[in-house]
């Protein structure tokens, strides 16, 4: 049934058509990507939707959870946050790029060694945050850890375990 309802004034954004599409290139877990997508999309929609990378998990949409957390140009950002035009040109690593069933990356390793991983949720957004502080600090006080984790809640382990596993991976990757 029709709407009595003029299109210009019925509730809701507008249709969108082809031409309001913006067009991104960018490194996506170190492969070449582009995608076709609306100005207002986030890239955790475009990851989600575009990509199928579902390991940045929408906690709250407004930054505050760090469930969304992935690396752009190696740091941690709330890809809830980021406009997806924001990253055209740039380097974005998900939980899927930093290790994978064949070749986990240490601090995958030690998150499991170390019984850092309960429910699950967080984990993606605490290893992405993590592996940050490792790139910029490779020797991280437990203070230092828990500061870079501060953006990334967690409501299952109490952060002593996935303190515990990031000072681990942190000694195995400087070989110590």
């Amino acid at each position: 049934m029709p709407s009595s309802v003029p299109s210009s004034r019925r509730p809701g954004p507008p249709a969108e058509s082809v031409a309001e599409r913006l067009a991104i290139r960018f490194v996506l877990n170190g492969k070449p990507v582009e995608a076709r997508v609306e100005p207002r999309r986030t890239l955790l929609w475009v990851l989600r939707e575009e990509f199928d990378l579902v390991g940045a998990k929408e906690g709250c949409g407004v930054g505050e959870c760090g469930a969304c957390t992935v690396l752009l140009d190696g740091e941690a950002v709330n890809a809830c946050l980021v406009l997806a035009g924001k990253v055209d040109g740039r380097t974005v690593t998900t939980v899927e790029g930093l290790g994978g069933p064949e070749a986990l990356h240490p601090l995958q390793q030690w998150f499991i060694r170390k019984h850092a991983v309960q429910c699950g949720y967080c984990t993606p957004g605490m290893l992405l945050s993590a592996a940050a502080l490792l790139r910029r600090n490779p020797d991280p006080t437990r203070e230092e850890i828990r500061e870079a984790l501060a953006g990334n809640l967690c409501r299952c382990t109490g952060y002593v375990q996935i303190v515990e596993a990031v000072r681990a991976a942190a000694r195995e990757m400087a070989g110590r």
